[in-house]
């Protein structure tokens, strides 16, 4: 078995579904990128089986987990101690096992910043943005769009009471409001759209506000896959000035856990054209 060889760690990714990730290729290439001895498994494990599967994978050796939709939320219950931004994000996508205890972190909102700011070049400051849903992955990206000083943040979701929890969350790091998706503002379209929905994993278009979305709007979806999302597709056809899937927030985020477990940080951008490029 692999989890046997000498000198080899193990992590893996819990997911609920899990089998679309490509997380095991992307910490494959970091592993061989920065010639450490890893390796990584995918773990589908059901909600109700997430801290028994947690303590396990910690008990038999495992240094570590990327948790994914949809136990974000829940393990941070599992969690000893809990960095700064998976503390403020109420949210934990990676887990650190030392001395059998559980430190939980949030790489979620710095690996969106490091793909939207450095590798696409957008501007945050000043910027409007309008983010659809209001789950786990929402709770890790506001706080870091937050410090980059955009002139208004609104949260759209169905159930409006979640995304009012994370405004009540959130409003003193800066102008960030909720609405119905049936309620966002139509005064002017957004300069950014971040759909945060998981709809798009399970082949569905939420009702996604058309008066949103200008010919100057940038669309991104944190989801990603083969071709182009329910979202992207529909941002294309609104016109937007880009429409982009989640592809370098997934290999940022990674690289933000992996650097945690490893103490090495990866080159991003070959590991980016490798995996998008095969998509």
């Amino acid at each position: 078995m692999g989890d046997e060889r000498v000198g080899v760690d193990r992590y893996g990714v819990m997911g609920y579904p899990v089998s679309h990730s490509r997380s095991p290729v992307i910490h494959r290439l970091f592993a061989l990128q920065t010639q450490q001895a890893i390796q990584y498994e995918l773990l589908q494990v059901a909600p109700a089986k997430l801290e028994q599967a947690v303590r396990q994978f910690q008990r038999t050796g495992g240094k570590g987990l990327n948790v994914t939709v949809p136990h974000k939320r829940e393990v941070a219950k599992l969690c000893d101690q809990l960095s700064e931004r998976a503390s403020s994000a109420g949210a934990v996508n990676t887990l650190v096992f030392q001395d059998n205890e559980i430190f939980g972190d949030n790489t979620d909102g710095i690996g969106l910043l490091r793909d939207l700011a450095v590798n696409l070049g957008v501007t945050l400051e000043g910027a409007s943005i309008l983010i659809l849903g209001a789950g786990g992955a929402t709770r890790g990206i506001v706080g870091p769009l937050l410090e980059m000083q955009p002139v208004s943040l609104v949260i759209a979701n169905r159930t409006v009471d979640k995304a009012d929890a994370i405004v009540d969350r959130f409003s003193d790091q800066g102008p960030v409001s909720a609405c119905g998706f049936d309620a966002v503002p139509a005064d002017e379209p957004f300069d950014l759209v971040i759909n945060a929905t998981s709809a798009g994993v399970h082949g569905k278009t939420p009702p996604y506000p058309g008066s949103a979305v200008g010919p100057d709007t940038f669309c991104y979806d944190l989801s990603y896959g083969a071709k182009p999302t329910p979202f992207c597709q529909w941002a294309r056809g609104m016109g937007a000035a880009h429409s982009v899937m989640g592809w370098g927030m997934l290999v940022e985020q990674a690289a933000e856990s992996f650097h945690l477990w490893r103490g090495v940080r990866p080159n991003t951008l070959p590991v980016l054209k490798q995996i998008s490029v095969g998509a």
